[in-house]
């Protein structure tokens, strides 16, 4: 009955579109002083306070032949704005620059007047009291009309005119690098189609785009023409130019750059569509303006759409940035006519409410992993029974929580916004577990099931020494407490945008609830919760598919046809460059990205151990291997599927979200109430399934490689209570560093904390490989090798281009060469190997695991 009902909701999905939304709150500051009001000026923020200077405007009504009037006079609204400060002056009147902001400066760019234009640029900036000017390098030759915008630190000019008197504008295109205080102008590739000017033009992602603007050719009269355009193109300096879908309509002068809303949106305010250009002494006053529309246009699906209507049509205005709001200066509401109005702009959140219904889901589902916990409370007796689930886990359950504990929150949703935005290239990483998977199961599983250990860096200390053993260990809880915080605040910023909820309570509630549970129930709750995780997001992610494929046009033949075109499927890039994408880089790379944690992670090692014998870990690990696949393909064709759908369905994007919530957004639009609640429950439980498995591990390691290593006559009730409780002290710990995440300024801190703790990562496989594929390895030389492997890795990813696919190989292979090399040079203490090598593995006589497993066979 159930599934009937959603396949009633999802029918009735079909070819709905959503609504129109208000994108932008408009809020009117303080008139401009003069109340004419200007076109064409040039506008920007600098020490708070919004700049405008220069422009042109007409005393006499333009259409009784009022003469035009340029100006140099420089107004600033302070920054509380409330008012404005007058009697600054540029050195001549000037207006239609190129306007940008650079740091605190507002950068003028070109201009002109009656009588010729300039290639003069200078810079204005506001020290509270006065205006300081000074001169940029100028302009290959005079323009004004020209568009412009910094991408990075570059500032970008195209087109314009080079005279007042031109009958053809330019194709020019200039760049100026402003970090580079002895850089000039550099002549790039001509700007493609008609020579143009009043183009709007756009920053986004490191590229720059032009929509629009107007060419000039001579009538049959001899006498200029305008054509509006609608052609619309994007540079990239590694790639050049090339064409983007036309504007449904042209939008020349309109307020410019256009806003950057979100990672992918840039929004166009209005412009001159050129519908009444030649009526405009006829339509005198009844001019109905310039357009009102609000565009936006997706530079990830190449779209337009409409996006509702503006309170007042204004073009030859920039748009000026500050902080999360737009400023529009005043401008030209129809031919002649300026306005005094400054609108501030502000950006809202349109994300339909979550609904009671799916807040009731998520209730019901925290309940059932809270009531986990308490289920599996007190089963262990000991913190082996704790740390291993008393080895009675299913293999099948152990395979899957080696899957969900991968499978995090963060990788659920940036694997489909990976493939919505890119294309499959990422896919073959996924294929590596297919080439790991039998090096897992032969060649390392046997050590870890044999020596009876609870955590993999206990064979550390018996191949290498106690050193070895207790760095392993130490770097391996740091990255966990490092890791913790990120897992559960990177998912609430995208969760909280998309359902309303409070940021800081997603935080505390998948921190808290994952410590409970993980301190009642230990690891088997772990696993359990995993279990439940993993087909509640697998069920989502088909369920969400099927909902996908059944709204867009043609449906699955639809979507194979669009993405195939738009090279969405694209999945080998072959090329010897380690810097790109090329085969050889990212299978490779990933081969040895998921040894990492295969081999030398605790919370996926643990995981090994918590089946009765050797024979089932082994299973469990093919079990994981099956669902990769698998999962890979449906996470990849969800996020093309999401392409194709929100190119047919553009007005349904959310500007302001970041491209790693597009299949939450999905969720809450789609979806039908209570499924959504269900997914969105599903994706907190995927971040608390991370934070509960390093909680356990992490506290796994330091019970075990610590506590019990130097108090080897403690009791095992007392480390079960120790393990307990540090369980919960870690999970508060988490918790507190991701709320301080989101209330303190320390992302790129803390950023570059993770980004140094992860070198560590590839020394722990390194260490590993060593120490199973060696005999001659000691200690001193693997600790040699393990700390030249962080050093190197960080130098390469520092100083060097190599594609981050392959730092994993290159941290693991220096570790294993330097610690190798320095392991013959330096004298070796080790001489007790059996059983601690692939070659003298059998010289060890089997234990009860080996004997269980082999009366299995």
């Amino acid at each position: 009955m159930l599934l009937f009902v959603l396949l009633f909701q999802v029918a009735a999905l079909q070819g709905q579109d959503v609504p129109t939304k208000e994108l932008l709150d408009w809020h009117r500051l303080p008139d401009f002083p003069d109340s004419i009001g200007v076109g064409g000026p040039c506008a920007g923020i600098s020490n708070g306070a919004l700049i405008v200077a220069g422009g042109a405007h007409f005393r006499d009504p333009f259409l009784q032949g009022g003469e035009k009037i340029w100006t140099d006079s420089i107004y600033v609204l302070t920054s509380s704005f409330s008012e404005w400060k007058s009697g600054f002056t540029l050195t001549r009147p000037t207006g239609y620059t190129v306007a940008v902001q650079w740091e605190d400066e507002v950068i003028c760019a070109g201009g002109g007047n009656a009588r010729e234009h300039f290639v003069e640029v200078i810079t204005l900036r506001w020290d509270g009291g006065d205006i300081s000017q000074r001169l940029l390098p100028a302009l290959p030759q005079p323009r004004a009309f020209a568009s412009g915008a910094v991408v990075g630190t570059t500032l970008y000019l195209a087109g314009g005119l080079e005279t007042p008197s031109d009958t053809v504008a330019s194709r020019d295109f200039w760049a100026l690098n402003l970090a580079d205080p002895g850089a000039q102008w550099q002549i790039l590739e001509s700007v493609p189609g008609l020579p143009r000017h009043s183009a709007v033009t756009g920053a986004s992602d490191g590229a720059f785009y032009l929509f629009s603007g107007t060419a000039l050719m001579p009538d049959t009269a001899g006498l200029v023409a305008y054509e509006f355009l609608t052609d619309a193109y994007r540079y990239r300096p590694q790639y050049g130019w090339e064409q983007l879908r036309d504007l449904p309509y042209p939008t020349a002068a309109a307020p410019s750059p256009a806003i950057a809303l979100g990672p992918s949106h840039l929004l166009v305010l209005g412009g001159n569509t050129g519908v009444d250009v030649d009526r405009v002494q006829e339509l005198g006053d009844r001019h109905p303006g310039f357009s009102r529309n609000l565009l936006a246009y997706h530079v990830i699906t190449d779209t337009w759409a409409y996006l509702g209507a503006l309170p007042m049509g204004q073009v030859t205005v920039p748009t000026v940035q500050h902080s999360d709001n737009i400023i529009i200066p005043s401008g030209e509401t129809r031919p002649g006519v300026r306005t005094a109005a400054v609108w501030q702009v502000t950006p809202r959140n349109t994300v339909p409410p979550f609904g009671t219904i799916n807040f009731v889901v998520v209730a019901i589902y925290f309940l059932v992993l809270a009531g986990m916990g308490l289920y599996f409370w007190n089963r262990g007796k000991n913190d082996t029974d704790y740390f291993l689930a008393r080895r009675r886990i299913p293999w099948w359950a152990a395979g899957i929580s080696i899957f969900g504990t991968q499978l995090s929150a963060i990788t659920f949703m940036a694997i489909p916004a990976k493939a919505y935005a890119t294309d499959w290239v990422y896919f073959l990483g996924q294929i590596a577990i297919l080439l790991v998977a039998p090096i897992v199961v032969y060649l390392y599983l046997p050590f870890f099931r044999r020596l009876q250990i609870t955590t993999a860096y206990e064979f550390l200390e018996q191949r290498f020494s106690v050193a070895v053993r207790l760095f392993g260990s130490l770097a391996f809880v740091l990255l966990q407490l490092g890791r913790m915080g990120v897992v559960i605040f990177l998912p609430a910023i995208a969760l909280s945008a998309v359902t309303g909820f409070n940021l800081y309570l997603a935080i505390l509630l998948m921190g808290l609830l994952s410590t409970f549970y993980t301190a009642l129930g230990g690891m088997e709750a772990v696993i359990w919760s995993d279990v439940m995780q993993v087909i509640v997001l697998l069920g989502g992610a088909l369920l969400s598919l099927i909902i996908l494929v059944l709204n867009i046009e043609g449906g699955t033949s639809g979507l194979i046809e669009v993405a195939a075109s738009e090279g969405k499927f694209h999945m080998l890039t072959w090329s010897w460059d380690a810097t790109t994408t090329a085969v050889w880089v990212v299978l490779g790379g990933s081969i040895f990205s998921n040894l990492i944690p295969y081999t030398a992670d605790q919370t996926v090692v643990q995981r090994y151990l918590t089946t009765a014998n050797e024979k089932l870990a082994a299973r469990s690990v093919w079990t994981n291997a099956a669902l990769t696949i698998p999962g890979s393909l449906l996470f990849f064709s969800l996020g093309t599927a999401l392409f194709v759908f929100y190119q047919q369905h553009a007005s349904a994007l959310e500007p302001s979200l970041s491209t790693d919530a597009i299949f939450p957004l999905f969720i809450i639009q789609q979806l039908p109430q209570g499924m959504s609640g269900l997914l969105i429950a599903g994706i907190f439980a995927a971040a608390m399934s991370s934070l509960d498995s390093s909680l356990n591990s992490a506290v796994a390691a330091l019970v075990c490689d610590f506590y019990r290593r130097f108090k080897p006559r403690s009791t095992a009730s007392t480390r079960l209570r120790l393990a307990k409780w540090l369980t919960v002290g870690l999970g508060f710990l988490a918790t507190t560093i991701g709320l301080l995440m989101a209330t303190i300024e320390i992302a790129s801190l803390f950023d570059f904390f993770l980004e140094l703790l992860g070198l560590l990562g590839s020394s722990l496989a390194g260490l590993f490989a060593l120490g199973i594929f060696t005999r001659s390895a000691n200690s001193t030389g693997a600790l040699i090798g393990a700390c030249t492997s962080a050093i190197v890795l960080y130098l390469v990813s520092a100083f060097t281009a190599i594609h981050f696919f392959l730092y994993a190989s290159i941290g693991i292979l220096t570790c294993f060469v330097v610690g190798y090399i320095m392991s013959n040079i330096l004298p070796n203490h080790h001489t007790q190997l059996a059983g601690l090598t692939i070659y003298t593995l059998r010289d060890r006589l089997p234990n009860n695991d080996q004997i269980d497993a082999d009366a299995d066979e």
